[in-house]
């Protein structure tokens, strides 16, 4: 089993020309890529939103302090409010943007307190030429506060705002609003809600207070509010145009590239069926069978509390009559079904990549199918612990140590930091074990490449090389380690390291070169085609995911350099996804003339991943969404909502369940099959995405895009426009039901499956390979 295997003819085929200058091309746009990036990481740091020492009113009277903002900025982590509502718009769509709200209610006393200083009356009771008058001022006064200095003296009237509000939105935090679909903060107590109430209020001056020398804001003028004189800046408007003219002759140029160099056939093309023949299972490939089953059940525990979040849309106070906010928040529902989608995706890739190691190794390295439970069961215990410890964080339960077990209170990065570290510490397990099996392939490859830098840049050591960046983008998530960052900018700009380098960079780079081999093992495309093709993908998804990250922080109180960097190479992320459609319509159409192809449901729902990345993650989302002077107004919106939901499962879930039928089709072997249920949960699947669009996404997200430009974000993002959309919140349950029927039958499919092959597996082998191999 461990012997050396010889050389298969597709190994010794040499790279081609084109293959060895996309190598080099590659090198160079990463090197410049990861510059770039640490040169913006350098200046998020010196240009983030400055901490003040402190805040005064005019008389010298303290009105808040560094240390209240930061201690704040932990409340607001630890109570999870980013997952019922929004900061800078980041967060859930659910509730308000704490930000535009609060900073509409700051204007509004403001407002009030100088009407009363000048008028001796409130505002209401002003006439129209002394409200006009008042709002100027209290405009001047608001835009003008310094926060970059170490003491920032207020205007009176606006200190005599933040101590009327911070009372009063302490209290909103402690206290249960069931109208709203609010359950109080359980983990704050009466101090730290008013810290928090601080530092909700410091992030709304963010947004309106001028960066020095600047006419715009440290949010650059985000979010769009009328009220404080809020709206989009010029080069907004220059570098959405600039965008839009550059993606155009972008779209032209990788079509000429991709037809002339890319697509022509090579002199010497070679193929390796890896998959067309069945081959005994290894142990390990027969241990995976679990993996499959705990993908299943999370989706429908997602679908589960995503149903359930749905409904609390339609009515906030109860769930069908029962008041399950109580002890069920709406905050707890959404990190389990943020964090559900990590962990089926992740968990089939993992099962995936462990799959093809004795393929591309050609051999069953020895204890490999211990290695293969011992990630699972690693895996299970991480998950539980962190969805429980997500609950009881949210819940108050657990309190001092809320960072390391508990819930972070960051969306999409829930999972307390003792239960990141050892996340991390299974994927790299998973890097290791899979670089130990693919090993005696990887240096052969290398060897025949002469020992030069290009056998190194063979599918094979694409797949690993992939593999391990989905392990390293992860440690990203943890800067800095022990604490929680004082700045919420800095901290969401670590956070999107994770959250869009892991799914823009790091899947995307994973996506096409697990494609890429499987069309290769599959003897749907030669060697030298898919190497030139993931490599060409690569210099696109590098361009486009490394400095596209920038779209992300256009309004989090970062650098306005975002707005150019983000745009620009944004719009490139829409380049990768096209290819891969076509790409997948040709393969298509090769698969469409053999009568026996064996993968045909597999591919499916490859080619609907591929279909719906280039929709969901780029028509929804690089192609439009990311556009600055869009972005402004939708930002925060169910726009976004619906480009998470056809990106995040249209692509990457679909091609994980596809990478799974792969697997399960290979396991069977020449026995009988059916792809009946598989195809069935694959239409539902896409008519269930289908109905969200076009029933609850845009029916709610195209009035609520109006309503921010004519109406302003924090009405945009209030119950009061919310309750104008119940009926379109009630559509959302057709597509659910659909959505949750394909789930189900999918779940049966893969149960009947397993079980159908363990039985045959038991019944044909003799004893003893049964009792090592199909052991857990």
């Amino acid at each position: 089993m461990n012997a050396k295997p010889p050389l298969t003819a597709g190994n010794r085929c040499p790279q081609d020309r084109t293959s060895r200058v996309l190598i080099w091309v590659f090198i160079v746009v990463t090197a410049l890529c990861w510059v770039g990036m640490i040169l913006a990481t350098r200046a998020t740091y010196q240009q983030a939103a400055p901490l003040p020492q402190q805040m005064v009113a005019p008389n010298r009277a303290p009105v808040m302090s560094y240390a209240d903002i930061v201690a704040g900025k932990s409340g607001f982590q630890q109570a999870d409010l980013m997952d019922f509502g929004s900061l800078y718009g980041m967060g859930s769509y659910f509730g308000e943007d704490f930000t535009a709200k609060y900073l509409v209610e700051l204007a509004k006393e403001v407002r009030n307190n100088l009407a009363l200083s000048r008028y001796g009356k409130s505002f209401d009771a002003a006439t129209a030429d002394q409200q006009a008058s008042v709002t100027r001022t209290m405009q001047a006064q608001l835009q003008g506060i310094d926060l970059s200095q170490q003491q920032v003296v207020l205007p009176d009237s606006v200190a005599q705002a933040i101590q009327t509000l911070r009372p009063r939105i302490s209290a909103a935090l402690l206290s249960d609003n069931l109208a709203q679909g609010y359950t109080g903060a359980r983990s704050l107590d009466a101090s730290s809600a008013t810290q928090t109430a601080s530092f909700i209020l410091y992030s709304s001056l963010t947004t309106v207070a001028r960066r020095p020398g600047k006419d715009y804001s440290w949010t650059v003028n985000w979010p769009p509010e009328p009220l404080v004189g809020n709206s989009p800046t010029a080069a907004t408007f220059q570098w959405t145009w600039i965008s839009f003219t550059m993606i155009f002759f972008a779209i032209g140029a990788i079509l000429m590239i991709f037809r002339l160099w890319i697509e022509p056939k090579a002199a010497n093309e070679t193929f390796e069926p890896v998959l067309r023949d069945f081959k005994e299972p290894t142990p390990s490939q027969r241990a995976l069978w679990k993996y499959f089953l705990v993908v299943a059940a999370v989706l429908l525990v997602q679908i589960l509390a995503g149903s359930i979040m749905a409904h609390y849309y339609t009515d906030r106070t109860s769930f069908y009559g029962i008041e399950v906010d109580k002890w069920l928040p709406f905050a707890a529902l959404r990190s389990v079904h943020l964090q559900a989608p990590i962990v089926w995706i992740g968990v089939s890739w993992i099962a995936g990549g462990l799959f093809l190691a004795p393929l591309i190794g050609k051999r069953e390295p020895a204890g490999q199918r211990a290695m293969v439970n011992l990630i699972f069961w690693v895996l299970v215990v991480i998950v539980a612990g962190a969805l429980i410890g997500d609950y009881l964080g949210v819940m108050g339960i657990i309190r001092a140590h809320w960072f390391w077990f508990g819930n972070q209170g960051l969306s999409y990065l829930e999972l307390g930091r003792f239960w990141q570290v050892l996340f991390f510490v299974g994927l790299a397990v998973w890097c290791l074990v899979l670089l130990r099996a693919f090993w005696p392939t990887l240096k052969a490859l290398f060897r025949q490449s002469g020992g030069t830098l290009y056998g190194l840049f063979r599918i094979e050591h694409l797949l690993w090389a992939a593999t391990l960046s989905v392990t390293v983008l992860y440690v990203f998530g943890m800067i800095p380690f022990g604490s929680p960052n004082p700045s919420f900018s800095i901290t969401d700009f670590w956070r999107w390291w994770v959250v869009h380098l892991w799914v823009e960079l790091a899947f995307e780079l994973f996506a096409a070169a697990v494609t890429g081999y499987f069309l290769m093992a599959l003897e749907l495309v030669s060697r030298q085609m898919v190497e030139r093709a993931v490599l060409f993908e690569w210099i696109l998804i590098m361009v486009g995911g490394v400095l596209g990250t920038g779209h992300h922080m256009y309004w989090a109180g970062e650098p306005s350099l975002w707005v150019s960097f983000g745009s620009m190479f944004s719009f490139l992320e829409v380049l990768p996804l096209f290819l891969l459609v076509l790409e997948a319509i040709e393969q298509q159409r090769h698969i469409q003339h053999e009568k026996d192809f064996p993968y045909r449901l597999a591919y499916l729902y490859i080619l609907g991943s591929a279909f719906w990345n280039f929709v969901g993650a780029g028509v929804f989302g690089g192609g439009t969404l990311n556009a600055p002077l869009v972005n402004y107004y939708e930002h925060g919106t169910f726009l976004t909502l619906n480009h998470a939901h056809t990106s995040m499962f249209g692509a990457f879930g679909l091609l994980a369940i596809g990478l799974i039928y792969m697997v399960l089709r290979y396991l069977n072997g020449h026995r009988a099959w059916s792809d009946r249920c598989g195809v069935w949960a694959f239409w539902l699947y896409n008519a269930g995405l289908v109905m969200w669009i076009a029933m609850n996404f845009y029916p709610v997200g195209w009035p609520q895009l109006l309503a921010v430009y004519t109406h302003g974000y924090a009405y945009a993002r209030s119950l009061e426009f919310y309750s104008t959309t119940t009926f379109w919140q009630w559509m959302r349950m057709p597509g659910d039901i659909v959505f949750a029927m394909g789930a189900l039958l999918m779940a049966w499919d893969f149960i009947v499956k397993i079980l159908a092959q363990r039985a045959a597996a038991i019944a044909e082998a003799p004893s003893a390979t049964v009792a090592s191999g199909q052991s857990l």
